[in-house]
């Protein structure tokens, strides 16, 4: 019997007044939920306050929903709020050990003078670098403690999962958006971004794709305590090409392969290609915004907050 779970998601990003308008704003979204074989969304919807801008919807090149923002009229302080009703059903995993081995993938990606299946062709966008995913031979070596010779490809990948899990440290303060993956496998710590790029980068030195998974986590309230309101945050997780399975997803950050607690905002090469928010701005002063996120199971709905 397949298991399911039903969630409504709201995400919100707040700009402040700072009392310097913004003249001009250009704003690229990823907030809605994507359809999948194992999630279906049964709305999705985005409202902007200054009701002042152009909203337009559609796909990206990774065929996720995509809106694009824009307001060209003078506003003091900027609210998205995103709000989107999905299911997730369960999903039957492979068994690691029937996959072929990791070489046999990494040969069979290289290039000849052939035609080449779609899959082949969608699994070559995630082989190479990408503007936040380097490839290195220190890289390479970290991917080797999990993929010594002859080791099937998702057995491997289940075991750099948990190297990760095992070794390095959630730490919210040790990283910022921008740090590179060098210094995070240097210092040993860092948030599911972080480890989520880590573990793409690793693939992709030793040849094999990986993509960046974006989405939320449901997480659990303290003992007793009701589920607070805007308390989760997106989430981030990855997800290994396996020409028998199609793509196998690792939560790097729990040591899980993603289940029903995990909702799928998209993917693409690194979290760039899926960024919640971003864009351009002319005037204001900088600042950051407050982004408030609340993964609520409809089983809890209506519970006082």
């Amino acid at each position: 019997m397949t298991r399911s779970a039903a969630y409504t998601i709201l995400h919100e990003t707040d700009y402040a007044p700072c009392g310097v308008p913004v003249s001009l704003s250009q704003h690229l979204l990823h907030l809605i939920p994507r359809e999948l074989p194992w999630q279906s969304r049964e709305s999705g919807r985005i409202v902007v306050e200054p009701d002042l801008g152009y909203l337009s919807e559609g796909e990206d090149a990774f065929g996720n929903p995509v809106a694009w923002l824009s307001l060209d009229t003078p506003h003091d302080g900027l609210l998205v709020r995103a709000e989107s009703h999905v299911t997730v059903m369960s999903r039957e995993l492979p068994k690691p050990e029937d996959s072929p081995p990791w070489e046999t993938v990494r040969d069979s990606l290289r290039y000849y003078p052939k035609p080449r299946s779609a899959d082949s062709l969608d699994a070559l966008r995630y082989l190479y670098t990408s503007p936040r995913v380097p490839c290195s031979a220190a890289l390479a070596a970290f991917a080797g403690q999990a993929f010594a010779p002859g080791v099937p490809l998702l057995v491997g990948a289940r075991a750099l999962m948990a190297l990760i899990f095992k070794t390095f440290t959630f730490d919210a303060k040790a990283t910022e958006v921008n740090t590179p993956v060098h210094e995070v496998l240097q210092r040993k710590r860092g948030v599911c971004q972080d480890f989520a790029h880590l573990m793409i980068a690793a693939l992709r030195s030793i040849g094999l794709p990986a993509r960046y998974m974006s989405g939320y986590l449901l997480t659990d309230p303290p003992p007793g305590k009701p589920r607070l309101i805007g308390a989760d945050a997106s989430h981030a997780w990855v997800a290994v090409w396996c020409p028998k399975n199609g793509w196998v997803e690792y939560d790097p950050t729990n040591g899980i392969q993603p289940d029903l607690r995990h909702v799928t905002l998209g993917w693409g090469r690194d979290f760039q290609d899926v960024s919640p928010l971003r864009g351009v701005i002319l005037g204001g002063l900088a600042q950051a915004p407050d982004v408030r996120v609340t993964v609520m199971p409809d089983a809890e709905r209506g519970e006082p907050a």
